[in-house]
């Protein structure tokens, strides 16, 4: 599927400094009230956060999923203490220094994520000289273009991968929309880039590109397959079940997840609802299940 909108624009969100408390699904914990859901902006936590939404919204009586978008420290932070219900988008084992502080006040659910992740330094497939990190001053650039300051793996590549292959590059640190809107420029004009990349995420659908050799592995365990999952408060089972079974069920492939994030971007990332509920449409087979554990929740919760 062709994309032809790169900005990715969240909607629906309430900004660092106006986190609001979940309702924990109403006082019954039988759907209804509202949830609030970490998100990161990545756009693969884009996609689903809003997939949940929709769900909830229109499947599960919620009368609002709110999406509170922080960096990856404060999200942590707002599962733990309970400003957050919850947060779809960790990357196992990366994440790990950010849970153990909170690691009493909150649950990891098991990974949703059925394909297996990448993640590196990477340049389109017309830079076919450049293979390693070891290449990259013979790249033609004088930076790594980077995603968000809070990214774990830009320190790595600050401290380790720049040092350690003498690159005389610089980190670019900007966001993801940021990131990817300058690989579609450089990548129309067939100009050199370097960026980070991984998957799942709509990019690999869209542009032929390659993650970097690492021979003196400076990349530390970044570039190493992860789990995705979700965390949630420690009393969520309690308070709502209804959206703690919902989670639970959750499980995505990586052609499911690229093929979600590609209509969000054909629909408009203006309102990436849009696009996720048309996705769900498409998709019953795909969230029905998920429905229907939160369904079976609700009916216990109602007969309780």
């Amino acid at each position: 599927m062709k994309l032809r909108k790169l900005f990715t624009v969240l909607s629906g969100v309430v900004l660092a400094g106006t986190l609001a408390v979940g309702c924990g699904g109403g006082e019954s914990g039988s759907g209804g009230g509202t949830l609030t859901l970490g998100n990161i902006g990545w756009d693969e936590n884009i996609a689903l956060s809003n997939l949940t939404k929709v769900a909830l919204e229109e499947e599960l009586g919620y009368d609002e999923v709110e999406l509170t978008t922080l960096d990856v420290g404060p999200l942590f932070q707002g599962v733990g203490s309970g400003d957050l219900d919850a947060f779809q988008d960790v990357w196992m084992p990366n994440h790990q220094q950010y849970i153990d502080p909170v690691q009493e006040n909150v649950e990891l659910l098991d990974p949703w994520y059925e394909g297996v992740t990448a993640y590196g330094i990477a340049v389109p497939d017309y830079m076919e000289d450049i293979r390693s990190l070891a290449d990259l001053n013979e790249a033609g650039v004088d930076q790594i273009t980077g995603i968000e300051p809070g990214a774990l793996f830009h320190a790595q590549i600050r401290d380790e991968v720049i040092p350690t292959y003498n690159l005389d590059l610089t980190l670019a640190e900007s966001s993801t929309p940021a990131m990817l809107a300058e690989l579609e420029r450089a990548y129309a004009n067939e100009e050199p880039i370097v960026f980070l990349g991984w998957s799942p995420h709509w990019m690999n659908a869209e542009y032929d590109f390659h993650y970097l050799e690492d021979p003196e592995n400076a990349q530390g365990n970044f570039d190493d397959p992860s789990q995705l999952a979700t965390l949630v408060r420690a009393d969520l089972r309690e308070d709502d079940p209804v959206a703690y079974a919902f989670l639970e069920a959750v499980t995505m492939t990586e052609d499911e997840m690229n093929d979600l994030q590609a209509v969000i971007q054909e629909e408009g990332p203006d309102d990436p609802t849009v696009g996720a509920a048309a996705w769900m449409e498409e998709n019953r087979d795909v969230v029905d299940p998920w429905i229907e554990a939160g369904r079976q929740a609700q009916e216990q919760a109602q007969a309780g």
